[in-house]
């Protein structure tokens, strides 16, 4: 999943590597940095540092220092300079870097860490271990070709947000009182509008670290049936997708390239969006669900009988662990 160019800002095209560049503002919760390139064929290594300003002597610290290696094997290597010493180094041996081919980096920048996913694919979380705030320089060294660097800022990502169904809480208890859209669970809402053909749910949240599994339940009316059983189950890693329907469960969906989620991780923007998609198919008479999630594979398909989806098969929300 590629993130448009028109989304970004304060792009750079085609920099020489090495490439030091001024960050034009401060990395708040919710930016997003995305670096397009390729791996030439005689490449070892490459990093991509974000600087605390850009003194060679004595040398910057460095606040998140992104390395894929390629010489003895293939793996991330990630770290943090702090006055000119290394950390304790985090190793992914799960790469998606392979020589001769292109890649897109995305950094999220979080309150408590980085979340970097390569080529729509989530990878790694990296914790803070100097402040994002001090962060101001952005530095890509080594063999590599970087064709494009942009942006995009917290502020851009609220601006640009819209909400194509609005909730009403069920129940009021659930909803937090610090002006933030998060909520206790189980969380239960009322869509104010069904869920007809060309309607998009996003979910946003954060997967707990110790999180066995978690579910997101689309409901209709006020029947017991659920249209849509999202289950993704981390100590299994199953993406489980079913209905419940006449007082039964149908056939359990599992199919999926690669799991998507881990724990500690975030999913809000760009390859950590899980949005539902209602589309109707009039050759097989039936509606269906697309889940799509970075899986590295096609968004994951769920069919519906057309006769409940036209009364507008889905009346509430439900998330719960």
């Amino acid at each position: 999943m590629m993130l448009s160019l028109n989304n970004l800002q304060n792009v750079t095209y085609n920099p020489v590597i090495p490439y030091v560049g001024t960050i034009p503002e401060q990395l708040e919760p919710g930016t997003l940095i995305v670096i397009r390139g390729h791996v030439p064929c005689d490449s070892d290594r490459f990093q991509v540092d974000l600087q605390c300003g850009s003194s060679v002597k004595p040398r910057a610290d460095v606040a998140f220092h992104f390395n894929p290696r390629f010489k003895w094997s293939d793996c991330i290597v990630c770290n943090t300079l702090k006055n000119e010493k290394w950390g304790w180094e985090e190793i992914t041996y799960d790469t998606p870097f392979k020589k001769e081919k292109s890649f897109e980096i995305v950094i999220m920048v979080l309150k408590d860490k980085f979340q970097v996913a390569v080529n729509g694919k989530h990878i790694l979380l990296y914790a803070h271990r100097i402040s994002p705030g001090k962060i101001d320089t952005l530095g890509i060294y080594g063999k590599v070709n970087i064709h494009s660097v942009g942006f995009s800022f917290s502020s851009d990502l609220r601006s640009t947000q819209t909400s194509t169904l609005e909730l009403t809480e069920i129940s009021k208890e659930n909803v937090q009182k610090s002006g933030t859209s998060q909520f206790t669970l189980p969380f239960v809402a009322r869509l104010n509008s069904s869920m007809g053909p060309g309607r998009t749910v996003v979910i946003k949240g954060e997967v707990n670290t110790n999180a066995k599994g978690f579910n997101v339940d689309l409901i209709s009316g006020k029947s017991k049936d659920i249209a849509l059983h999202l289950n993704p189950r981390l100590n299994i890693k199953a993406f489980v997708r079913n209905s419940f329907l006449h007082e039964s469960w149908g056939e359990e969906e599992r199919n999926i390239t690669s799991f998507p989620f881990s724990p500690g991780m975030y999913f809000e923007e760009g390859p950590w969006k899980l949005r539902i998609l209602v589309w109707k198919s009039e050759a097989c008479r039936r509606v269906k669900l697309k889940v799509g999630f970075p899986d590295g594979g096609d968004d994951l398909n769920k069919s519906l009988e057309v006769g409940r989806a036209a009364q507008g098969f889905v009346g509430l929300a439900r998330i719960q662990v």
